[in-house]
C-alpha cells in the first residue's frame, strides 16, 4: 500500500466526532419517533435537539478548519470518482447545516423551545406557526435520510479504496497510532 499524506489531527478528530454524533442522532431519531408520548420520548427529543445543536456548532468548526487548512493531495483515481467524491463532500457539508437548522426551525415553528443541554435557551429561528411546522417536519426527515444515504455512499467509497484499490485513502483520515 503506498503511503499517502494525512489530514491534520483536528480535521481527523472533527471528522470522527461528527461521524459518531450523526450515527447516534440518526439512530435516536428513528427510535424516538416510534415511541408513544411519554417522559422518555420527551427526554429523547430534548437530547436529540441538544445533539443537533452540537453537530451544528461542530460543523461550523469543521468548515472553518477546512477553509483554513489545505487537505492532503488527492489519491490518484479516475476523474469520475474524484468528481463524485467532491460532490458527496459538498453535499455532506451542506447537510451538516441544513439538517440541524431544519430541525431547529421545526421546533421553533411548533412552539417547542431549544434549550441547549437544558441550560442555554436558544432563540427561535421562526415564530410559532403550526402550519409551517407541519411543512418543515418532513423536510427535516427527508434531509436526514438524504444525509444518511450520502454517508453510506461515502463509507462505501472509503471501504472500496481500502479493500479493492488498496491505495491508502482511508489511512489519511484514520486516527494515528501512538
Amino acid at each position: 500500500m503506498p503511503s499517502t499524506p494525512r489530514y491534520t489531527g483536528p480535521a481527523i478528530a472533527l471528522h470522527w466526532l461528527l461521524a459518531l454524533a450523526l450515527f447516534g442522532l440518526f439512530g435516536m431519531g428513528l427510535y424516538m419517533t416510534g415511541l408513544s408520548m411519554s417522559p422518555t420520548r420527551l427526554k429523547l427529543y430534548n437530547w436529540h435537539k441538544w445533539a443537533g445543536v452540537t453537530v451544528l456548532a461542530l460543523s461550523f468548526l469543521r468548515l472553518a478548519w477546512r477553509l483554513t487548512h489545505r487537505p492532503p493531495a488527492d489519491v490518484p483515481m479516475p476523474a469520475w470518482q474524484a468528481r463524485a467524491a467532491h460532490a458527496a463532500h459538498v453535499a455532506l457539508y451542506v447537510l451538516f447545516f441544513a439538517v440541524p437548522l431544519a430541525g431547529w426551525a421545526y421546533s421553533s415553528a411548533a412552539g417547542f423551545p431549544v434549550v441547549w443541554f437544558g441550560v442555554l435557551p436558544l432563540p427561535d429561528l421562526i415564530a410559532p406557526n403550526r402550519e409551517l411546522a407541519e411543512a418543515i417536519k418532513p423536510l427535516h426527515r427527508i434531509l436526514a435520510y438524504t444525509m444518511a444515504a450520502i454517508v453510506l455512499v461515502h463509507v462505501g467509497g472509503a471501504l472500496k479504496h481500502q479493500w479493492v484499490d488498496r491505495d491508502g485513502l482511508l489511512r489519511r483520515m484514520w486516527p494515528a497510532r501512538a
